[in-house]
């Protein structure tokens, strides 16, 4: 465990850090909700890694990691324990948007992964395009989740109806969007900062499954 530990980037161990202070000061006050919340968020952020790792022998990327540490620490504990959906009226889009731009890397470096990293098996725009669509496949699901959450339980996911899933689509394009972008300037041998690099160290961190890579 402090191996684990010690391997992470600052980033989530200081999540993990304030994860802890709020779960023991939650149960301290008898704040059970708030308990509750930050021991699944701690718990959903080790998923990832080990269900990669186990499942697929993919390794994520610390970059990669951190972000999905990040994402799950905004849209669960921050989003839900501090109502941060409510109170901040962007927040919702922030969320959906970088989920899509993630989701668009994964879909290009997953198809990538099936030439074995050949990146002259297909035309950089088929690889950043399928990027794109796989990215907006997961929003519509997700949307689709929404809807049969409220209508079978009685929930207020979707918020104001088809308003909020347009708006959430419309940032969804827009994430999918930098995330293919990112992927199709990276083929070409140029990059976006930051993207590319994580684009990069992912390839690099994953070998056994870029055998033809070259860059």
């Amino acid at each position: 465990m402090i191996a684990l530990i010690r391997r992470q980037p600052r980033l989530v161990l200081a999540i993990w850090a304030a994860l802890a202070f709020e779960f023991v000061a939650a149960v301290v006050e008898g704040i059970w909700p708030i308990a509750y919340l930050a021991l699944a968020t701690f718990l959903l952020s080790l998923l990832p890694n080990v269900f990669a790792r186990r499942f697929f022998g993919i390794r994520i990327p610390n970059i990669f990691f951190a972000s999905i540490v990040a994402f799950i620490f905004a849209t669960i504990f921050l989003g839900e324990a501090f109502n941060y959906y409510e109170r901040f009226w962007w927040w919702d889009a922030v969320m959906h948007s970088s989920s899509a731009l993630g989701f668009g890397l994964l879909g290009v470096l997953f198809m990538l992964m099936l030439f074995q990293g050949d990146r002259y098996a297909a035309p950089p725009w088929a690889i950043a395009f399928f990027g794109f669509c796989f990215a907006m496949a997961v929003g519509a699901v997700w949307e689709i989740f929404e809807y049969a959450m409220d209508q079978n339980f009685g929930l207020n996911m979707q918020k104001s109806g088809l308003q909020d899933t347009m708006w959430d689509l419309i940032v969804n394009t827009a994430g999918a969007s930098i995330g293919a972008l990112a992927g199709f300037l990276y083929l070409k041998g140029r990059e976006i900062p930051g993207l590319g690099a994580a684009i990069r160290e992912f390839v690099r961190e994953n070998r056994h499954f870029y055998r033809k890579h070259r860059r």
